[in-house]
């Protein structure tokens, strides 16, 4: 199980940045991404969540309205369109698959998990 993260880079605050998740090992046919984000001493919390079913996406509240989540099976890569981004979204991004845990309302990583490097986000105000 791999996934790679990329696209990340710096953006001034209300701009766009769509980044990607490439997995290889299995099938996003029939696994859920989560995607999650750090900053320096801070925990790594959940972002957004997309399920074997494309129809089936999540979003931390941070973020609703103004990231969307995708997924091109073909290309067995998941992609975060990120709108009017703001300078508290900077942060490392990170994909791993994950189930959807519907009593806690947050995306759960499946083992074995494989955080990878991440891409970095800078948004600058």
């Amino acid at each position: 199980v791999q996934l790679q993260a990329g696209g990340g880079g710096l953006v001034q605050a209300g701009g766009s940045l769509r980044i990607s998740c490439a997995a290889s090992g299995f099938t996003l046919d029939y696994n859920g991404i989560g995607w999650f984000r750090q900053t320096p001493g801070q925990e790594r919390e959940w972002v957004s969540y997309i399920g074997s079913s494309a129809e089936t996406t999540y979003y931390t509240d941070s973020v609703k309205g103004r990231f969307t989540i995708s997924k091109d099976n073909a290309k067995n890569t998941v992609y975060l369109q990120m709108n009017n981004l703001k300078p508290e979204d900077t942060a490392a991004y990170y994909c791993a698959r994950s189930i959807w845990d519907h009593a806690e309302g947050v995306p759960v990583t499946t083992p074995p998990v494989s955080w990878g490097q991440g891409t970095q986000v800078t948004v600058s105000s």
